[in-house]
Formats: C-alpha cells, structure tokens, sequence
C-alpha cells in the first residue's frame, strides 16, 4: 500500500445545514434551518441535490428535512465522528496544524513536528492561523444502495461536536459496543445564545428514531449484529482496516478536498470572533443556492430563505458554550 495518503471511509454524498450565496462577487456562508443532501457534483449552481434530499423532503413538513434516518458505519465513536484543532493554508489549503487538545502535528521547515497542543484559545499560533475545531462524520442514509458507503457531515460547530460526541459515546456504551446497528436519526435542533445575540443557531444532534426506545432499539441492534455474525460479516476487521487506512497518512483531508472547504468554512470575509445577527452563518458543508430568490436589501447582495425558528425544531441538549463558532453549530 502507497505510504503518507490517509485513506477515508468512502464517502457518496454530503450532508449540510448551510449553504454558500454570493455577495459582491464572493461566495460566503449562510445559515439556514434544514438538512440538505446532496451529491459529490457541483454544477454551476452549486452542489447537485442527492435522490435521497428529495425522497425525504417529500415526507417533511414544508418540505424542510429537520431530521434524516441513519446508521452509524463503525461501532467505534472515533471512527465515525473525528474531530481535530485545525489551522490551514489559506493560500494552498494544506494543513498547517492538527491537534487534538494535548499535541498536534505541525508543519515546519524541517517537515512534520509534534508540538503541545493547548486549544485554540491558549495558542498563540492558532491565533495567529485561526485554528478552528473541525469535524467530519459519516453516517448510512437509510435507502442509500452503499453498503460500505457513506454520506459525509462536515462542521466547525462547537455545539454539533460536542453533542455528537457525546451521543456516540452514550450509544456505545448503552448498546455494549454494538452502536453501528442502532437505528438512529440526524436532528437539527436550535438554541441562542449571547455570542449569537440571541438570535437562533442550528446544530446537529444524534438520536434515536422517533418511535423507538431504548430497549427496542438496543434489542434489534444486537439481533442484527448476530445476524451479522452468522453470515460471516467481521465488522472488528472492518474498523481494524479503517484505522489502518486513517493513519497511514499525516493528514486526512487531500489536497484536492480543501480548497472547498477553505471556501466553505474560512471565507476571506470572515473578521472577528463572532459575527452579527445578519452575518453568523449557521452552516456546515455549505451548499450554494440552486434556486434564485427575492432580495431583501439590494440587487447585489442577493438573500436566500428565511432561518426562523420553527416550533417543530427540537430545544437545545447542550448548555451555553463560550465557544460559538461563526460559521455553523
């Protein structure tokens, strides 16, 4: 095997809360208060819709997917969400920086170095970088014809880290290592906080279905994994393969993935720690406009549709955080 390429889950489609609009001649992020799904394509509109996006808007209220059905691809919580301090090139898109909070790995002149890691906040070169936190899920959309593909949710999102964390691990432990089998759903919920001057910020929970408990969930998780078992599957050697391929290089975004997320995640229009009400994108994996709409303020600065909070969006399983990010939760 080629040594120094990170190999990542198989990714067919791309999972966002967000999209990109244009704004006197750049795209920048905007939040928005529904799911989008959509294919690895991009047309002169933006990201191609996904067959799934329509199958499940079709059964959504206001044809707003607040909620999509999904299994998880590992069994292991740091196989299916990885989360890291990222700092990039904003030039090349290359990874500057990566750590996970203790140490990081940092390129230098010399090459690559391992260094401490304190956080963002504490770092005098994250400041100087804008290191975000940054990460990466993969989930099985229910009615997906991929067995071993997934669709990717990318977000720089305090409250959608630390609450999909959070569940993985709950999850984990509750079904006794057997997560992957669970029949689980992506939630879009919202909360405000003082950091988004009270106005609403979206972010994405991990739950189970609506009409299962606990107990009937755990159950058909562990007769599926028997199920599994008998047919000869070894979902162990499939995370151990993971693992392997994850860390075979030093980095896991390519080179030909990061000029799109430095355009989603690190727009050159971005200043301070915190925007406006107006300007706190909400986004993850944004997504540009594929339809046209009414401007609010002018011509040129053309507005897509409205974030209010609906009563159908769930309320916040996370408390107050003093780390909101600007660009999606």
């Amino acid at each position: 095997m080629i040594k120094g390429l990170a190999i990542t889950p198989p990714v067919i489609g791309r999972i966002s809360i967000g999209h990109l609009v244009q704004k006197k001649d750049k795209w920048v992020p905007e939040k928005d208060d529904a799911f989008t799904l959509t294919t690895q394509v991009q047309g002169k509109d933006g990201w191609l819709l996904h067959p799934l996006h329509a199958q499940l808007s079709e059964t959504s209220l206001n044809n707003k997917i607040r909620s999509i059905p999904v299994k998880l691809l590992f069994n292991d919580s740091d196989l299916n969400l990885r989360a890291e301090f990222s700092a990039f090139d904003r030039q090349t898109g290359r990874p500057l920086c990566v750590g996970n909070g203790e140490c990081a790995k940092r390129v230098s002149g010399e090459g690559i170095e391992e260094v401490a890691c304190p956080t963002p906040e504490r770092c005098q070169y994250a400041q100087e970088k804008d290191c975000k936190l940054y990460g990466r899920l993969n989930v099985q959309v229910e009615g997906q014809n991929d067995e071993l593909g997934s669709f990717m949710f990318r977000t720089t999102g305090y409250n959608s880290v630390r609450t999909l964390a959070a569940r993985l691990e709950y999850f984990a432990a509750v079904s006794n290592g057997l997560a992957r089998f669970l029949p689980l759903q992506l939630k879009l919920r919202a909360k405000s906080t003082t950091q988004s001057y009270r106005a609403p910020v979206f972010y994405v929970d991990l739950t189970l279905r609506d009409d299962d408990t606990l107990i009937s969930a755990v159950t058909a998780a562990h007769q599926a994994a028997q199920q599994y078992a008998e047919a000869g599957i070894n979902i162990a050697q499939l995370e151990q393969a993971a693992k392997a391929l994850l860390g075979n290089g030093q980095f896991e975004e390519s080179a030909d993935d990061m000029p799109l997320v430095l355009e989603e995640f690190y727009p050159e229009a971005e200043v301070g720690n915190e925007a406006s009400p107006a300007q706190n994108p909400s986004t993850s994996t944004s997504n540009k406009p594929n339809q046209s709409t009414k401007s609010s303020t002018s011509k040129a600065s053309p507005t897509i549709r409205t974030t209010t909070l609906t009563p159908r969006l769930g309320s916040s399983t996370t408390g107050e955080s003093n780390h909101e990010s600007k660009l999606n939760h």
